[in-house]
């Protein structure tokens, strides 16, 4: 009963939407108060009735309800409760559901927190949203009903559990993470669309979209981050990034959103690059978009991708197909209402902002190709081949080391026209430090390789760059104490863009440090027979079955000692989920601050060995300290007043026959 109940919910709320999608709109364009005063409540309850949806499901996977063809398909009542709720989503209809869930709460959040918008715009933005949303209520109801009864005579006693892959407390809150990033983009796209159908876009709508974008960029880096531990330590290959086709689903985005947030500024302190902005604001949203059809479609095979359905797949590019293509059309339409006032030199922020955007779309564009170019290759030249990291290192790594020269130096200049030798000598002491950190790590490493060193430099370079930004903001005349005094008053936006900046560089460093100085060993391991690896001694002490609470275990007891002292032992293992019927490989791994050692028990070989592969990884804990870094900078940003406040101090606008003015 609770789940036609939640069916029920969901099909009320796609109606709701429709009527979202349209009143507002005519009311907008006709001037009606009223009508446009409608998206409001109707946002909430469009929400109000997707979050009933969800938890009816919810239930009937925590209640184990097989008699839903989606519970039956991935739960199993052996499993532990959070994994019987993260199966919600661990599926393709849940995690459209979720997705829904998602898009609606943003729209919901519009109309509750846009109290300071004017209201033209925001009925806008709320239909626009309303438009996304019906879309994919279509899509969910008509190709991917979450709520449809199992087609057998009788209740299954058990359901066939979930992939043993997605059981992990990672990629439980992974997906929630990354849909709101992925769905969070529809709020610039929304904006955007907004704007070139109202015809002004102004310094007043930079400020304006940049929360949102922020909002859904943090919730991006803490998804990419969450995703790349989890394939860190489950996956048992060893490493935090494989440029897999659904990693770069997300990761195109990121960039286009870091991009659009860099922009946004300009059109709020300079009105420049709004025909840049808004046109990154749509590609944005419609690579989150690429991505949900990269992931559905089943037209790129991925380790981790939730559908293999043409049919979807096909629902989901006319999607793009309609919105990126109305979007881009209503943007060449409206191309003289998007004029630059603002003028700048060619050495100035502006400039600075403007390479940055420049390296950030062109390293998305090449990922766009490398994920992309596989399946172009088989549907236009018949010829099957694979893009894997040797190019996405060679053809992506140059641009991000430009991006990460220029970033402190773009930081410091001045708006619309800025002296270099003003701003470079500021940074010397970076220059120098970066410089000494490349040298020693040049120095103490064992095989003379430049990709360490290169990446110390930039690392330090950018960290260091970013405190001075920090500390060139209090001035130079007064005590220490008075400038201590003024340091604490910054805004936090300010103390945001150090902590972002910060983290990039802690990131670029720990992942050419890693690269660089990994140390990897594969071999045939003897009981009792001990082996050196890196400096260290790795003894195989025993392999034994044992059982977990819906798996079986080959666990290994590895000890590992380094200059005749112990140092930990570590319990590899090789797990066989009898109702999945599927292997899955589970790492063991020692954290220290400076490096990992990761151990992966592999196969009983005919000589009574076992294979074992033993990585020594140095600054892994670095990439997702550095990734915590940015997302933590990016939301104390988010908590500057200035962005809780009417953009601009704007006036109280006129009224005309009862309507406030636009």
């Amino acid at each position: 009963m609770i789940h036609e109940l939640g069916h029920f919910a969901l099909i009320l709320a796609a109606m709701v939407a429709v009527v979202q999608a349209v009143i507002p709109l005519i009311g907008a364009q006709k001037r009606w108060p009223g009508w446009m005063a409608m998206a409001e409540p109707a946002a909430t309850a469009q929400f109000l009735l997707t979050a009933g949806a969800f938890a009816a499901l919810t239930h009937a996977f925590v209640t184990s309800d097989f008699s839903v063809r989606l519970v039956y398909a991935n739960s199993h009542t052996l499993k532990p409760m959070l994994y019987k709720i993260s199966g919600v989503w661990g599926n393709h209809e849940g995690s459209m559901l979720l997705w829904l869930l998602i898009l609606t709460l943003f729209g919901a959040c519009l109309a509750w927190f846009g109290g300071n918008l004017p209201p033209g715009l925001k009925a806008r933005a709320l239909a626009v949203q309303s438009a996304i949303a019906v879309a994919f209520f279509a899509f969910i109801l008509f190709t991917s009903n979450p709520f449809e009864r199992l087609d057998i005579a009788g209740v299954p006693f058990d359901g066939r559990g979930l992939n043993p892959l997605l059981q992990d407390p990672g990629l439980a809150l992974h997906p929630p993470f990354l849909y709101l990033g992925y769905v969070g983009l529809s709020m610039a796209f929304s904006f955007a669309v907004a704007a070139l159908i109202e015809g002004r876009v102004d310094a007043a709508w930079g400020r304006w979209v940049r929360p949102w974008t922020l909002a859904a960029w943090i919730f991006l880096t803490i998804g990419i981050a969450l995703g790349s531990w989890w394939a860190y330590y489950e996956l048992g290959w060893g490493g935090f990034w494989f440029w897999d086709p659904v990693e770069n689903a997300s990761f195109m985005p990121w960039l286009l959103a870091a991009a659009l947030l860099h922009s946004a500024i300009v059109v709020e302190k300079r009105e420049s690059l709004k025909s840049w902005t808004i046109l990154l604001a749509i590609l944005a949203f419609g690579f989150s978009l690429i991505g949900t059809f990269i992931v559905r479609s089943g037209v790129i095979t991925s380790v981790h991708a939730f559908a293999n359905d043409p049919e979807r797949g096909v629902f989901i590019l006319l999607i793009l197909g309609v919105y990126m293509g109305g979007a881009l059309t209503l943007f060449a339409a409206r191309a003289g209402a998007m004029e630059a006032k603002g003028v700048f030199g060619v050495v100035s922020r502006e400039s600075a902002l403007v390479l940055n955007n420049v390296f950030l779309a062109v390293a998305c564009f090449v990922v766009f190709i490398g994920t992309i170019w596989p399946l172009l290759s088989e549907l236009f030249f018949e010829r099957v081949l694979s893009v894997g990291p040797p190019f996405f290192n060679v053809a992506f790594t140059p641009f991000m080391m430009a991006l990460g020269a220029i970033l402190p130096i773009g930081a410091m200049l001045p708006w619309k026209r800025a002296a270099m030798g003003r701003v470079v000598p500021k940074l010397w002491p970076a220059a120098v430090l970066a410089v000494a950190v490349a040298g020693l790590a040049w120095s103490v490493q064992t095989e003379k390789t430049l990709l360490g060193p290169v990446g110390a430099l930039l690392g330090a370079w950018i960290v260091v760059g970013a405190v001075i930004d920090v500390l060139s903001r209090t001035g130079r005349g007064g005590s220490i104490g008075a400038r201590l005094s003024r340091l604490t008053r910054l805004p936090r936006a300010d103390w945001g863009k150090l902590t972002a900046h910060a983290g990039l560089g802690v990131t670029m460093f720990a992942i050419a440090g890693l690269m660089a100085w990994e140390v990897e060993d594969i071999r045939v391991a003897q009981i009792d027979e001990p082996f050196a690896v890196g400096g260290y001694e790795i003894t195989l002490k025993q392999v034994q079955d044992t059982q977990g609470p819906n798996y079986l275990s080959t666990m290994a007891d590895i000890e590992i000692s380094r200059k005749g002292r112990l140092v930990t032992v570590l319990h590899p293992e090789k797990r066989v989920y009898p109702v999945a019927g599927m292997p899955t490989t589970e790492a063991a791994i020692d954290y220290r601050a400076l490096r990992d050692l990761y151990v992966v028990i592999g196969d009983a070989q005919s000589n009574g060995g076992h294979t074992v592969r033993t990585y020594i990884k140095p600054f892994t804990n670095w990439i997702w300290f550095g990734c915590a870094m940015m997302a933590f900078g990016g939301l104390l940003s988010l908590t500057d007043r200035r962005y809780r406040v009417a953009a601009g101090a704007r006036k109280t606008p006129k009224k005309t026959d009862g309507v406030p003015a636009e």
